[in-house]
């Protein structure tokens, strides 16, 4: 376990971390040990989830076409998805 004496210090080794070194433990003399854990930053969206799934992309679209037109709710029981309205 490290101990950490300045916030440069501690900056430096967050620098470090990564996906195959993703856990910290180290300690601040006259505050305690802490466990610092990298967690995987992940931003799926809707965009990035039709862009990878053409099938849930073409429902969508299909989706916001219905919307436009005035239809309302668009339920897509196959796959058990429900969109309200547009996106």
């Amino acid at each position: 376990m490290d101990t950490i004496e300045s916030s440069e210090e501690l900056m430096k080794q967050i620098a470090y971390m990564n996906q195959d070194n993703s856990v910290l433990q180290f300690s601040i003399p006259g505050k305690g040990k802490f466990t610092l854990v990298l967690q995987e930053e992940t931003e799926s969206s809707i965009k990035t989830d039709s862009d990878n799934h053409p099938q849930l992309k073409e429902m969508i679209q299909e989706s916001q076409k219905e919307y436009k037109e005035g239809k309302g709710h668009v339920y897509l029981r196959s796959t058990g998805f429900h969109f309200c309205g547009g996106l």
